[in-house]
C-alpha cells in the first residue's frame, strides 16, 4: 500500500509498504480521513521523528471504519467508525514517530480495546469531521485547565482550529460568554457563525475597551484608579506577543490565562504590574483524558464542527494538502479524505 512519508529534511514522498495484518489481538483500521496538523511541517522540516527519522508515516489526527477485528477483542465490531488515541499505540505515536501513521490506507492496533485506543463515533458525523476528534481533544484540555463555571466570561485569542475548538468546548460547558479575537474577518465570520458571543478584530480595534464594553468592569487590582474588562478567562490560542500584551494590560485581578499555543520567540513579561493582579497562569499541552470526552459534543454538534475544516483533498492528493497546510494564510483546518 502506498503510504505518506518524511524522507529526508524538507522532503515528503510516496512510498510503498506492505499492508499490515490483525492477530488474534488486534483490530485492522480501514483510513477514512486525517486532518493535518501544524506538526507535519515541522516533522518535514526535522526529516521525520525518530527512531523512524526518514520514514516517518505521516497522519495523526484519524478517523477509520473496523476492517477486521481479532477473535479476542470484546466490544468493536467490523464496520464500527471509530476515533484513535494516537498517543496509546504499542508501536510508538501514530503518524508522530510510530512505526505507522494515518497517512495510509490501512493501521493495525495491537492489543486493541475499547476506549483505549479507540472510541465509536455515530456514523451519522462525517469522516473529516470525526477527523477533528484529535486537534479538537488539544482544545478541550485547554478549556478544562481553564476550569470554567457557567458564570464566567471568555476571551479566546485566534479563531483558527484550536481556537474554534475551544469556543465550542467552552459552550458544552455552558459558560455566560465567550469572545473570539482575531485579525482576519473571514475567521470572525466563522466564529460568529458556530456561537461565539460577540467577536474582535485585534487590528482595528482596541481589545481591551472592546472587552469592556461586552463583559463590563472588573477588580482591577490594587491600584486604584484602574480600569478593566471583567472577564475571567483569556485563552491564548494565536502565539502571538501582542496577545501575551494585550492580557497583561487588561487582566482584572485574579483572572485567568491559559496558554495553548506554542511559541517560539521569548517575550518580555511585567512582573511588577502583574503581581498587583495576581493573575493565574495556566499551561494546556496535548490531551491527558480528552481524547474521548470531546467525541460526544462532536456527535452532538458535527455541523458546526464542520465550518472549523477549510480544505479538503482526497487521498491521492495527499502531497499538495500538506503544501497548502504548510503555507502561511493559504488554509485554516486541511483535511484529506480516503475514497
Amino acid at each position: 500500500m502506498k503510504t505518506v512519508q518524511v524522507t529526508g529534511p524538507g522532503t515528503v514522498e510516496w512510498v510503498e509498504i506492505d499492508q499490515p495484518t490483525a492477530g488474534p489481538n488486534d483490530v485492522l483500521l480501514a483510513m477514512k480521513a486525517t486532518g493535518i496538523c501544524g506538526s507535519d511541517a515541522m516533522y518535514t522540516m526535522m526529516g521525520g521523528v525518530p527512531p523512524h527519522q526518514g520514514c516517518t508515516i505521516l497522519g495523526h489526527e484519524p478517523a477509520a471504519e473496523v476492517a477486521e477485528v481479532g477473535a479476542n477483542v470484546e466490544g468493536i465490531a467490523v464496520g464500527d467508525h471509530v476515533v484513535i488515541d494516537t498517543m496509546t499505540f504499542e508501536d510508538g505515536l501514530l503518524g508522530s514517530g510510530g512505526a505507522q501513521g494515518g497517512m495510509a490506507p490501512f493501521v493495525v492496533v495491537k492489543n486493541a480495546k475499547l476506549g483505549v485506543q479507540l472510541q465509536k463515533i455515530s456514523s451519522d458525523v462525517p469522516w473529516d469531521v470525526a477527523a477533528l476528534n484529535e486537534p479538537m481533544a488539544v482544545a478541550m484540555h485547554g478549556v478544562n485547565v481553564s476550569e470554567p463555571t457557567p458564570a464566567d466570561k471568555v476571551v479566546i485569542f485566534g479563531a483558527g482550529p484550536i481556537g474554534l475548538g475551544a469556543l465550542l468546548g467552552f459552550k458544552s460547558k455552558g459558560v455566560a460568554s465567550v469572545v473570539l479575537v482575531d485579525v482576519l474577518d473571514e475567521r470572525l465570520a466563522t466564529a460568529q457563525e458556530i456561537g461565539a458571543d460577540a467577536i474582535i478584530n485585534g487590528y482595528t480595534e482596541d481589545v481591551a475597551a472592546r472587552l469592556i464594553e461586552i463583559h463590563g468592569e472588573g477588580p482591577a487590582g490594587i491600584i486604584p484608579g484602574q480600569v478593566k474588562p471583567d472577564t475571567d478567562i483569556y485563552y491564548d490560542a494565536a502565539g502571538a506577543a501582542a496577545v501575551l500584551h494585550t492580557t497583561f494590560a487588561a487582566a482584572k485581578r485574579r483572572a485567568r490565562l491559559t496558554i495553548v499555543a506554542s511559541y517560539t520567540d521569548t517575550v518580555e513579561v511585567p512582573v511588577g504590574p502583574l503581581l498587583t493582579t495576581e493573575l493565574q497562569w495556566r499551561w494546556a499541552v496535548g490531551y491527558p483524558t480528552e481524547i474521548f470526552e470531546v467525541t460526544k459534543d462532536i456527535e452532538a454538534n458535527w455541523e458546526k464542527y464542520q465550518r472549523i475544516i477549510s480544505h479538503r483533498f482526497p487521498f491521492d492528493d495527499a502531497l499538495e494538502a500538506l503544501t497548502v497546510a504548510s503555507t502561511p494564510g493559504a488554509a485554516d483546518k486541511v483535511t484529506i479524505v480516503f475514497e
